[in-house]
């Protein structure tokens, strides 16, 4: 099955040099031989997570030859899939283009089902790959040749993914810290602020609205630690791309350039 699989990714590999060049591959419990004579690393996302329940599959970069515009497919042979993956390559391609390749795939891969992954609000995808951009661009990673001056954008992306963690550590020490004072003060302070303003409200009101109050506050204090996880989450990914990065830079150093 593995070896099906492996001449299956190749396939996959091959036919999609009618949309343009492969500029760099990654796998996940896939070996091609022979490998392909462009950057070969491991699929980050996948070997970092805490399972193995993740087919094998093969990721791949590739630069249309006629936009120039650069995309990300995933390849699942197992499943028979197909994603066009939009978050790591935002910025580097029109919806044009993507439509494009879509075409391509369709044509070329009948068999497969196609799908789009989008930025997610909730993951913060815009927000990684703003900071990402703002330091090196995965265009200079892939084909840039001022090598030095991308390895330099690469070490500021990875010192800002060790700022992000950091301060999501501080978030986080101060929820654990001061939310069951804070809520225990809320709830004192509620009750002694309504008993003397005596506005007309029964007791069992009263005793409500107190649960209200420390409730909204208890909210706020669970949407900052939230918040603090996903900058957390966020930093991680931040680091896990300059560690990919750095990897497709040793591979062209590597392949001679």
């Amino acid at each position: 099955m593995e070896r099906s699989e492996a001449a299956e990714a190749s396939r996959f590999l091959g036919e999609l040099t009618a949309f343009g060049p492969v500029l760099a591959v990654k796998l996940y419990r896939i070996a091609l031989e022979p490998p392909p004579l462009v950057p070969v690393l491991p699929c980050l996302d996948h070997e970092a997570m805490l399972h193995e329940g993740v087919a094998p599959h093969i990721a791949a970069y590739i630069q249309e030859a006629s936009s120039g515009d650069i995309h990300e497919l995933v390849f699942v042979p197992r499943e028979r899939r197909v994603e066009l993956d939009t978050i790591s390559t935002w910025g580097e391609c029109s919806s044009e283009s993507r439509d494009r390749l879509l075409g391509v795939v369709a044509h070329r891969l009948p068999g497969y089902a196609t799908s789009v992954i989008g930025l997610s609000w909730w993951r913060g995808d815009h927000r990684v790959a703003v900071a990402c951009r703002a330091q090196v661009t995965l265009r200079d990673v892939l084909l840039g040749h001022d090598v030095t001056g991308v390895k330099a954008g690469i070490e500021r992306l990875q010192a800002i993914a060790s700022l992000m963690e950091k301060q999501s550590r501080v978030a986080s020490w101060g929820v654990r810290t001061v939310t069951g004072p804070l809520l225990a003060a809320t709830g004192v302070v509620a009750y002694l602020a309504l008993s003397a303003a005596r506005v007309g409200l029964g007791q069992s009101a009263m005793t409500a609205l107190q649960y209200v109050i420390v409730g909204l506050f208890g909210a706020w204090l669970v949407y900052y630690g939230v918040k603090a996880v996903q900058l957390t989450e966020m930093s991680n990914r931040v680091w896990k791309r300059t560690a990919e990065y750095n990897l497709i830079l040793s591979e062209r150093r590597r392949l001679g350039g």
